[in-house]
Order: structure tokens, then C-alpha cells, then sequence
């Protein structure tokens, strides 16, 4: 029996957890989706109350993503529906994380701003575009900057970046004109 809190899974020819990056960027462009259009309301029609329900959603996700098990995540569970019957691609879950718990951290002080004290501030706005930044990197260009802080903090090396974008590579074809 799998345990039911753990970070990662086991996968054959991979020698640490992996998960799957396709779920984890379909799952970006939810979080990124759903955040954009709260803000779209706050901006076009000054209602704050769908992003109060984004917020907490969004640090619930990532609780459940960095402390209990990835698996169990709501948006992880939808992206994973929506991938199913693509091939996985699997990155290394050390540095995903750190990328995650960067989320908890950025949504946990959203969560404090606009629910607990429910004040709109500078803060809250940065923090706010942060998230975005972070969010549409992961789901469109499928790059983690998360991750890519992930050496300054760790002596480890990071393995299976998705696209291998760890790995440094000769240019080849149209890329040696860039």
C-alpha cells in the first residue's frame, strides 16, 4: 500500500521522485486562468469577492500539494483529467518543491492581506503579479523559476528539469541565429 503523505512518486528509470510535468502545467494554467480573471473583476468591476475564493483555493492547493501528497491536490486532480492521454513527462520533485513552497508562501500572505485583514495594498497587488509571473511561466513556456532558484538554496544538483532546460546544450538548426 502507497503511503498517503509523500512528495513525488517512484517511477521506473528515474533514481529520485519524479512528477509529471504535464499535469503540473496544466494545473499552472488553471491557477493562472482563475487568478487572471478574479483580477479582471477587481480591475473592471472593483469586485474583490472572487479572488478572496482564488486565494484561498489557490493556498489550499498548495498545502495540500507540499504537505500532504501531490496527488491529492484539487487542481493537480483536474489537470491530471485533462492530461490522461498524453505521455508523461517527469521532473524531478525536489525542486518542484521548493517551486511550491514559494506558492504556499506567496498565497499564505495573500491569504493574511485580503481575507484575514481584508485590506488591498501595494503589497497585495506585487505579490499578486508575482503568482502571475510564476504561473504563466510554468503553464506556457514551461519553465519553473521556482525551480531555477532552486540552486541558489540547495547544494544539490537539480535532475529532470522539464525540456532538460537544466542541462546545457550546443545550439543547433534555428537556434544558432539567436
Amino acid at each position: 500500500m502507497k503511503k498517503i503523505i509523500q512528495f513525488g512518486e517512484d517511477v521506473e528509470g528515474y533514481n529520485i521522485p519524479v512528477l509529471n510535468e504535464r499535469e503540473i502545467r496544466a494545473a499552472a494554467g488553471i491557477l493562472f486562468l482563475a487568478t487572471f480573471t478574479s483580477l479582471m473583476f477587481i480591475l473592471f468591476k472593483g469586485n474583490f469577492v472572487p479572488i478572496k475564493y482564488i486565494i484561498t483555493l489557490f493556498l489550499t492547493d498548495f498545502i495540500i500539494r507540499v504537505f500532504i501528497n501531490p496527488k491529492f491536490s484539487p487542481t493537480l486532480i483536474i489537470a491530471r483529467l485533462i492530461v490522461r492521454n498524453q505521455t508523461p513527462e517527469y521532473v524531478g520533485a525536489a525542486q518542484k518543491k521548493f517551486a511550491w513552497i514559494i506558492g504556499v508562501i506567496l498565497s499564505a500572505i495573500m491569504f493574511v492581506f485580503f481575507i484575514i485583514v481584508n485590506a488591498y495594498s501595494p503589497i497585495t497587488g506585487i505579490t499578486c503579479l508575482i503568482c502571475l509571473i510564476f504561473l504563466f511561466f510554468e503553464s506556457v513556456f514551461g519553465i519553473c523559476l521556482g525551480c531555477k532558484f532552486y540552486p541558489l538554496f540547495f547544494k544539490d544538483k537539480v535532475q529532470y528539469c522539464p525540456g532538460e532546460v537544466c542541462d546545457v546544450k550546443q545550439k543547433t538548426g534555428y537556434s544558432k541565429n539567436i
